[in-house]
């Protein structure tokens, strides 16, 4: 299973794409200015494209770089400044993860309150947080997977994190292979990983809502490599409402 860029082309108003392997490093702290203002988004704008990727395709703009860091031209660096503006903020929401059969996977019965297993319900859905901040002025762009331990009651109002990821897109500690982007907000990235000895590549998707320029969803496919074969292992989906501007997650 691969990643197909050309499939995504057609209906991007601009892409920026990355081709490097940096090596993960830590990450850094969020320390550029959030937007203030929350935007206006466009409608998404179907364009044919055409079978040479050498060629301009209406408005798109493609760039493809060996260097570690993103360094748009002047008008995917004003697509990059409103891509920036929509898909920063707070991001709640709920996750859950599916086995590549689509099943949904329960959560582990040790975070799970026992209330819930008294009256024999499954819960597989975590609450989630995902605090969004792109730098509007560089193509940097860090955001952090947040899962809440499941509450009964009045406990929803003290929710204790559970796992917290940060991901890093663009910069010095760049973690992703490649990289495409829609001033509307939505994103494909490939993230590189390793388990097990095995290769593993992350696909994630972030699919803004046409109808609801407030509301996405994200898909993370993990893709296992092994004996040279590409191999689904399961699937994540992040169903996400914006809150508000940025604050890092603290509400």
């Amino acid at each position: 299973m691969a990643l197909a860029l050309n499939s995504i082309i057609p209906h991007t108003t601009a892409l920026s794409l990355s081709t490097s392997l940096p090596s993960p490093k830590k990450p850094s702290s969020l320390q550029f200015q959030q937007p203030h203002n929350r935007r206006q988004i466009t409608q998404i704008v179907q364009s044919t494209a055409s079978s040479s990727t050498n060629t301009t395709l209406s408005d798109v703009k493609l760039q493809i770089q060996e260097d570690r860091n993103f360094n748009p031209t002047s008008t995917s660096a004003t697509a990059w400044s409103e891509f920036a503006r929509n898909v920063s903020g707070e991001w709640d929401g709920y996750g859950a993860d599916f086995t590549k059969e689509g099943s949904p996977i329960e959560l582990p019965e040790n975070v799970v309150p026992g209330a819930y297993r008294e009256w024999e319900v499954k819960v597989f859905d975590w609450q989630t947080q995902c605090p969004t901040l792109a730098n509007p002025e560089e193509p940097v762009l860090v955001y952090k997977n947040i899962e809440l331990l499941p509450t009964v009651g009045c406990e929803a109002d003290a929710a204790t994190r559970y796992t917290v990821i940060e991901k890093n897109i663009g910069g010095v500690n760049n973690e992703v292979s490649a990289f495409a982007y829609q001033s509307s907000g939505c994103y494909v990235a490939v993230w590189p990983g390793e388990e097990k000895g095995n290769k593993l590549l992350e696909l994630e998707y972030c699919l803004i809502n046409p109808q609801d320029k407030e509301s996405r969803v994200r898909i993370i496919q993990v893709i296992r490599i092994e004996n040279m074969k590409m191999m689904l292992q399961n699937t994540r989906v992040f169903c996400e409402q914006w809150y508000g501007p940025f604050r890092n997650g603290d509400q």
